[in-house]
């Protein structure tokens, strides 16, 4: 019997850019279980042992908020045709949820995430490395309406996080991952020929 074969996608781009978007219409295209999507974000570090108002003063926008080497962990296990656990995270709460996801190993795994491009052992095991780049404008607008109606967050709150960790990270560590990059989809899930191109690429992998 061959070997497992699971071919990795890296989906990386800046906050609210469309990454999310790219990621779901590339599995969504494969036909049904063929695909997975991890999100990076699940990642953040368990913070039970924290103080409510210590969680909150955390930058959830630097690399090592993030358990990067437990999600290099469970990557390396899903393409050796191994199961993992995937942590949730409750970003009302800032901590890991006390349940996690249960993945049995498929074809494609997409990974999506800000730093997906910026973390060296995480952009090591990725086949395919894509950068989402959307104006800064339309981004910060998606991220507003995101936090608040999703996270229960307030426009003082979002717009604080914004000026102080979310913009000085993207231009330290997001935008420059760009150069890593074997392909840059402009406007995210917008592009249509982009997806295609790609949906057209891992159809052909698959086969």
């Amino acid at each position: 019997m061959p070997p497992f074969q699971c071919l990795v996608v890296g989906v990386a781009g800046g906050t609210g850019s469309g990454k999310t978007t790219v990621a779901r219409e590339l599995a969504n295209a494969l036909p049904d279980g063929r695909a997975h999507i991890i999100e990076y974000d699940a990642y953040y570090r368990d913070q039970t042992n924290v103080t409510d108002a210590a969680r909150a003063e955390i930058n959830y926008d630097h690399p090592d908020a993030l358990e990067s080497e437990l999600l290099a962990r469970h990557v390396e296990l899903l393409r050796k045709g191994k199961a993992a656990d995937i942590p949730v995270y409750d970003f009302v709460l800032h901590n890991r949820a006390k349940h996690t996801r249960h993945l049995e190993p498929r074809p494609v795994l997409v990974v999506e995430g800000i730093m997906a491009l910026a973390v060296p052992c995480i952009r090591e095991l990725f086949d395919i490395k894509i950068f989402v780049d959307t104006d800064a404008d339309l981004r910060v607008f998606r991220r507003i309406r995101r936090d608040i109606e999703q996270r229960g967050r307030s426009f003082n709150s979002v717009r604080e996080q914004y000026y102080s960790t979310v913009r000085p990270m993207h231009m330290e560590f997001v935008e420059p991952s760009k150069r890593f990059a074997d392909l840059i989809v402009p406007e995210g899930g917008s592009n249509r020929v982009a997806l295609e191109v790609l949906v057209a690429r891992l159809q052909r992998d698959l086969a």
